[in-house]
């Protein structure tokens, strides 16, 4: 049976094809300086950072927003991490291999210094410092920052133990990013990873099942799992396990003193959502050596340390995916035009564009305010108090904000927003992690509770500090946090609305000292502690300058 086939159609050689005649398309975001091109960074780092340090920040900016750099985080996640478990011959392997991409990104952070703040100290200004370079490269890629935030977390942990770390602290101090599979002795620089969670215990870490034996030449035998043991291609882990006095902390190195590969056997590598450059795997430990840290029995408190650090870490960086999300947002909106008129200056968009602006602006002066404070607490009690109870009301609203503000950034753009040639989808994916990691939002919101009860007089310094910005409504909404406390300690379903309210005062106190533009803080505080209920953006007050205000917190690059 013959197909008919079609007559041919010669093409008319007056006709031109070429790309050139696309039109009505935003030019590629990139090339951007996302320091110089964000005002609230500006403002938080200002005062406390030098001129000398600021101009650092600039640089910083330039490299992060530059086109290289954004495809550096498309490549990683493009090709992610394969787990090669054993080698030709059939020997055990248990290593990682990554895209050239993912270490250029992580040699880029290790070279700033990402991963080691805490363990050069410096107060407040190099800690804000630290955390606006971490911003900037979590705007074009966060999968990479994982091991640098365990990296720089742990270094509260071992730091309080050199003499049983003493060799691996100069190396976490390093500037050199050395993924070399070697004994650390070896090697010009580390990093260190963690594993906690176990199948049948997440949250819960009394539930582990992981066991711990003494040994005769320092080390401990451990023997168990880890459900989820992050970044495996690092050169040590701390670890939970049991011993005969309870749960205690252990540094699990990869590769022993005498170039044996330790007893961790990865099984597998998680198929995540989202975060694909980064390794999460699944482990087995074969009689591994691991180094006590602290006193047996002692684990959970131990380890503690790591917990403000990492949860900071998280709070910024959402903060930072909801300004690369409205940054992609607005320079779409810019650029492309429907019904005679650019997306950006029709009424409703400008309205959507501006309100989450307010949004992406406030959650990073509450996160940046959040790192001023935990610089200083060990020599301001307020600051101090503003640590411990708003540490995880914090990652509660930034890291739980995020998702939804990405979604709706990701809507700004259509159909591009919605494909894989763009970045958007990405960030979508990456977005919900951090509200997941270092404590779900029940566990935060549940950790508020705790630092009410375990420290009775938080809450009052924290209200007193906040109401003093004088922000409107401000001082409404601490009278009724204070009423609502009692109420939250007594039934604990009403922790969540306590926390997000805590959380938004939180914000609405940060934005008004640093917005430069009174009215846009004022515009925020309004519409979040009002009380009306909001389940999408767009819904500002009548009369607010909506296009003025994306220019103030989002001005043309």
């Amino acid at each position: 049976m013959r197909l008919h086939q079609p007559p041919h159609m010669p093409l008319d050689d007056s006709i031109e094809f070429s790309t050139h005649d696309v039109t009505n398309q935003a030019p590629a975001y990139g090339d951007v300086n996302l320091y110089r091109t964000d005002p609230v960074l500006q403002a938080c780092v200002s005062g406390h950072v030098g001129a000398g340090g600021r101009d650092e920040l600039s640089d910083h900016g330039v490299k992060a927003g530059s086109a290289e750099f954004l495809e550096l985080g498309r490549l990683a996640n493009r090709y992610p991490p394969e787990l090669k478990t054993h080698d030709r011959q059939g020997r055990r392997l248990d290593q990682v291999e990554f895209h050239s991409a993912y270490h250029d990104l992580m040699a880029d952070a290790v070279s700033d210094g990402l991963h080691c703040a805490l363990l050069e100290g410096g107060g407040p200004g190099a800690q804000l410092a630290r955390a606006a370079r971490f911003y900037l490269t979590s705007q074009a890629e966060t999968g990479h920052t994982c091991p640098i935030t365990m990296t720089n977390a742990a270094a509260a942990v071992l730091s309080r133990y050199p003499e049983a770390v003493q060799a691996f602290l100069p190396l976490m101090r390093t500037r050199q990013y050395d993924p070399r599979f070697l004994p650390i002795a070896e090697k010009s620089g580390i990093t260190i990873g963690m594993g906690m969670t176990e199948k049948q215990g997440g949250t819960d870490l009394r539930a582990i099942s992981s066991t711990a034996e003494a040994g005769n030449d320092g080390y401990y035998s451990i023997t168990g799992h880890k459900w989820f043991f992050s970044a495996p291609m690092c050169d040590a882990f701390l670890v939970l396990a049991k011993t005969a006095a309870g749960p205690s902390c252990f540094l699990v190195p990869r590769i022993l003193p005498d170039g044996r590969i330790n007893g961790l056997r990865l099984q597998r590598l998680k198929d995540k959502l989202g975060n694909t450059s980064n390794a999460s795997s699944e482990v087995e430990f074969h009689r591994a050596a691991g180094i006590l840290i602290g006193a047996e029995g002692r684990g959970i408190a131990t380890i503690i340390d790591m917990v403000t650090p990492t949860r900071i870490d998280c709070a910024l960086g959402s903060a930072a995916q909801m300004r690369a999300s409205v940054a992609r947002a607005v320079h779409h909106c810019r650029h492309r035009t429907a019904f005679g008129h650019k997306l950006i200056d029709q009424p409703l968009m400008s309205a959507v564009l501006a309100d989450m602006a307010l949004e992406a602006g406030a959650a990073a002066a509450l996160a940046f305010r959040l790192v001023d404070a935990a610089a200083r607490a060990d020599v301001d009690e307020t600051a101090a108090a503003y640590a411990r109870l708003m540490t995880p009301a914090i990652k509660y609203w930034i890291c739980k904000t995020a998702p939804a503000l990405t979604y709706e950034a990701m809507e700004c753009l259509g159909g591009n927003g919605y494909v894989e040639d763009f970045d958007m989808a990405r960030i979508y994916r990456d977005a919900p992690v951090n509200a997941i990691w270092e404590g779900s939002g029940n566990v935060m919101a549940l950790d508020v509770l705790r630092a009410l009860t375990r420290h009775t007089e938080a809450l009052d310094r924290v209200l007193n500090d906040l109401s003093s910005t004088g922000a409107p409504g401000l001082s409404d909404a601490c009278e009724d946090l204070r009423k609502l406390a009692p109420d939250a300690l007594h039934d604990h379903r009403q922790a969540r609305a306590f926390t997000e309210r805590l959380a938004l005062a939180g914000a609405a106190s940060a934005f008004a000292k640093v917005a430069r533009d009174p009215d846009i803080a004022r515009t925020f505080a309004d519409t979040r502690l009002s009380g009306r209920w909001r389940s999408t953006y767009g819904q500002l007050p009548a009369g607010f300058a909506a296009r003025p205000a994306i220019d103030a917190l989002c001005p043309v690059g």
